[in-house]
């Protein structure tokens, strides 16, 4: 089994998301959704390939991170969320027992030895829009 086969995103704190995505939007051309959920973009040479990255601002105060106390969670792409997350459980991994289902995907987290939380998401079988 396939275990991580991408970069699905990576999720930061600010105290000021708004500030923060215009100063990326003004000096590196990152450009945020609409819906305040992110800049996503698609392998421009591969754009049947499903899913995409996510470079995503959160509120200083959010609870999206816990239990980790860090100020970033990094989103690996997997192939099969279920079977990886058997697997890990089995190895002695702290799996987070909830696994979330949108039509964007689904989402499993565990947590690593230093207490960050890392999030899976297999994408859907469909080309993801972003």
């Amino acid at each position: 089994m396939k275990r991580v086969i991408g970069l699905g995103g990576i999720f930061f704190k600010a105290k000021d998301p708004k500030v923060l995505y215009e100063w990326y939007r003004q000096h590196l051309g990152i450009e945020s959704a609409t819906d305040g959920s992110g800049a996503m973009w698609r392998d421009a040479d591969h754009p049947e390939i499903p899913g995409c990255n996510v470079w995503a601002v959160f509120p200083e105060e959010t609870k999206y991170f816990a239990p980790s106390q860090s100020s970033f969670m990094i989103n690996f792409r997997v192939e099969n969320l279920d079977e990886l997350l058997k697997a890990l459980r089995e190895e002695g991994v702290q799996v987070d027992p909830k696994v979330e289902e949108a039509e964007y995907g689904k989402f499993g987290w565990i947590m690593d030895p230093e207490g960050n939380r890392v999030e899976l998401w297999e994408a859907p079988k469909a080309v993801v829009s972003g």
